[in-house]
C-alpha cells in the first residue's frame, strides 16, 4: 500500500496576496509496475535556477520521471519494499525507462536498482530501514537518518519486513567523474 503524504502548497492569489494553492493527497504518485511496492511520489518540481514562485499551475502535474530537468529539482516521497517482495521478479531496464531513465541502469551489475543520476540529492529516512549501497561497501539509515548522494553510483535494500518511506530532493546536479 502506498504510503500518503498531504501536499500543502503556497501561492500567491490575483492580488499578489498569500495563498493556500493546494491542500491534496500525494501529488503525483507513480507505482513500478516492474517493482511491486516501489512508489514515487512526487510533491513538487522546479525547471530552472533560480526557482520561479509565479503561477498557480500544479508543478508536479506531469508524468514521474526519475531526474529533475536540467536547472531544476524534485521534491518526492519514496517507498521502497523489502526486498523479498520484488527481489529476483523485476526487469531493471523495464523499471527504469517507466520513469524516463533507460540510461540510468549499471547494466554491467547484477543488482537491479544499481544506478547513477546527474543529481544530487537529499535525503530523508520518515519510516523504516534502508541500505544504501555503494561501491566501497553499504550504511543501514533509519528513521530520522540524512543521507547527501552526490551523484554516485549506488543502490538500495531494504532488509527487514516493512517498507522503508524516504523524502527527497533531487537537484540536477554536474555529472561526477
Amino acid at each position: 500500500m502506498v504510503w500518503k503524504v498531504r501536499r500543502v502548497v503556497t501561492g500567491h492569489d490575483d492580488q499578489g496576496r498569500s495563498t493556500f494553492l493546494f491542500d491534496d493527497q500525494n501529488g503525483r504518485m507513480k507505482e513500478m509496475d516492474s517493482m511491486p511496492g516501489l512508489a514515487l511520489t512526487d510533491i513538487w518540481e522546479t525547471t530552472s535556477t533560480p526557482a520561479s514562485n509565479a503561477g498557480a499551475d500544479d508543478a508536479a502535474g506531469r508524468p514521474v520521471r526519475l531526474e529533475p530537468l536540467p536547472g531544476g529539482s524534485i521534491f518526492r516521497i519514496v517507498e521502497f519494499p523489502p526486498d523479498t517482495v520484488w527481489m529476483g521478479k523485476v526487469d531493471p531496464a523495464i523499471a527504469f525507462e517507466s520513469i524516463g531513465a533507460g540510461d540510468v541502469h549499471d547494466s554491467a551489475s547484477d543488482d537491479p536498482l544499481r544506478h547513477k543520476t546527474n543529481t544530487i540529492d537529499y535525503i530523508i529516512i520518515l519510516q523504516g530501514e534502508i541500505d544504501a549501497v555503494l561501491d566501497s561497501g553499504s550504511v543501514r539509515l533509519r528513521q530520522g537518518d540524512a543521507l547527501v548522494q552526490r551523484g554516485t553510483v549506488h543502490s538500495w535494500s531494504v532488509k527487514g519486513d516493512e517498507p522503508c518511506i524516504l523524502a527527497v530532493v533531487l537537484i540536477n546536479a554536474v555529472p561526477a567523474p
